[in-house]
This record gives C-alpha cells, sequence and structure tokens, in this order.
C-alpha cells in the first residue's frame, strides 16, 4: 500500500504566474458574441451562387454639346439683330437723304367712244382716258413697268380696263398718259338702264382704279418692284360718246404696295 503511494513534488514559482494556455480565435470570438463556454462552435448558414442584378452606371452628362449648341443659338440671333440693325439704320438714312414721296396722279378728261348695247344684250364700252402723272421726288426716278391695270367701274361693275405703256419718269417730272380702256359686260340692259338714269340726273359715279408695279431708282441704283395702288373718284356730267364729257369732282388715293 505504501509503494503504491507516490508525492509529486509541488512546483513553487516564484515572481510571475506562469502564463496561462491561451484559448483558440474562434472561442474568443463566441465568448464576445455572448457564448457560452463549453459548447461547441455554432455554424452560421452561408448563401452560395447568389447573383445581383448589375446597374450600368449613368450616362456622363452632355454638357460641351449643348453648352456649343447654346453658343450657336446665341451667335446667330445675335448676328440676325445685328442685321436687322444695320438694315434699319441704313433704310433711315436713306430716307433721311432721299426723302421719298409718292407720284401724284389726276384725270385730266375722259372720253367715250364706243357705249352699244350688242345682240346679245351685253354692253360694250370704249373709253379715253387722259391722266397726268407727276413725280415730285428730287432725286428718285421711277420705271413703270409691264403689268399694269387700269379699270373703270360704276358701282362694283366693271365697265372696262387697259393698261399703261412702260415708261421711265424722271425727277420732279409731270408725264401725260392717254389710255385706251375697252370692256363687254353681259348684264348690258341692265345696265345701261342704270346709266340712263343717272345721266338724267347729272351726276354719275365713276371710279378708276390704278395697279401700277415700279420701280424705283436712286441716282444709279434701281431697287426691287413695289406697287403703286389707288382709285380715283369720278363724278361726271354725261356718258354721251365722241364727245369730252366733263369731270365735275375728282379725288385721287393712292399707296404703295411692296
Amino acid at each position: 500500500m505504501a509503494d503504491h503511494q507516490r508525492i509529486h513534488p509541488v512546483e513553487v514559482y516564484q515572481g510571475a504566474p506562469p502564463p496561462r494556455p491561451s484559448a483558440p480565435l474562434g472561442s474568443i470570438l463566441r465568448l464576445d458574441k455572448g457564448e457560452p463556454q463549453g459548447q461547441g462552435p455554432r455554424h452560421i448558414p452561408i448563401r452560395r451562387n447568389v447573383t445581383f442584378p448589375v446597374v450600368p452606371p449613368p450616362p456622363p452628362p452632355r454638357k460641351k454639346k449643348r453648352s456649343c449648341l447654346c453658343k450657336c443659338i446665341c451667335w446667330t440671333l445675335g448676328l440676325l439683330i445685328l442685321l436687322l440693325i444695320i438694315i434699319g439704320a441704313t433704310i433711315g438714312i436713306l430716307y433721311l437723304v432721299f426723302q421719298p414721296k409718292l407720284p401724284k396722279y389726276s384725270v385730266d378728261n375722259l372720253r367715250i367712244s364706243d357705249l352699244t348695247l350688242n345682240f346679245d344684250l351685253s354692253l360694250y364700252a370704249r373709253f379715253n382716258v387722259k391722266i397726268t402723272a407727276y413725280n415730285p421726288n428730287k432725286n428718285i426716278g421711277i420705271y413703270y413697268e409691264k403689268g399694269s391695270h387700269l379699270s373703270v367701274w360704276y358701282k362694283n361693275i366693271n365697265l372696262c380696263q387697259g393698261s399703261i405703256p412702260r415708261f421711265y419718269q424722271g425727277y420732279q417730272n409731270k408725264t401725260v398718259l392717254n389710255v385706251a380702256l375697252s370692256g363687254q359686260n353681259q348684264y348690258g340692259r341692265t345696265l345701261l338702264k342704270a346709266l340712263q338714269e343717272e345721266q338724267q340726273t347729272g351726276r354719275i359715279p365713276l371710279d378708276l382704279k390704278i395697279n401700277e408695279p415700279v420701280s424705283i431708282k436712286l441716282k444709279t441704283l434701281k431697287l426691287r418692284k413695289v406697287k403703286i395702288i389707288g382709285t380715283c373718284k369720278l363724278i361726271v356730267d354725261s356718258l354721251s360718246t365722241d364727245s369730252i364729257i366733263s369731270i365735275k369732282a375728282s379725288t385721287c388715293n393712292f399707296g404703295l404696295k411692296l
């Protein structure tokens, strides 16, 4: 019995205590998470083969193209405004230098060479009109171009029509024009009866309408075509053929059409 009992010597350390065996890292992590000692490690399930949609990055902003477009628009608008200012200033200077005025027209006399009722009851009329055209401008000439149209009307009924020949009218020039007009109206009997009734009163209203394309000449510069449009309202005493008709009243108003 005594032989089986052994006495194990006890080592006594002086100074610092011996180091304790370090615990594994997994146990330290489990202790930090509050897991009790003595339990095995808790397995965390891991999800594998998980794919996430890839969202492409947004395209970069096109600042350079927009800025270039804005610059082009600003430059274009600026050039247009500058061009309008230059044109306006040029027109203003030309107006002050030349001081343009519209030509003046007057109807000197009216002669009816034919006014007869045909077999088909249409009324045939032929007038001769003497017109004076005056250019009051000192530095502006007028080219009377082809394509003019003159007509004589009675209460919105066209009696006859004609045209002014082409010619050039110089500065402060007065030109006398003899224009032949002719026409035919299908409502001859009714129209002739109305004219005869007006002739008894001694005051027959007639309108001479003028539509004349002209070109303006500034010294040596010939400008684009414009139109002189107007009406001369006449009051005549009769419509007798082959005789000079007395014009009791005449009022002419004309304007310029670009």
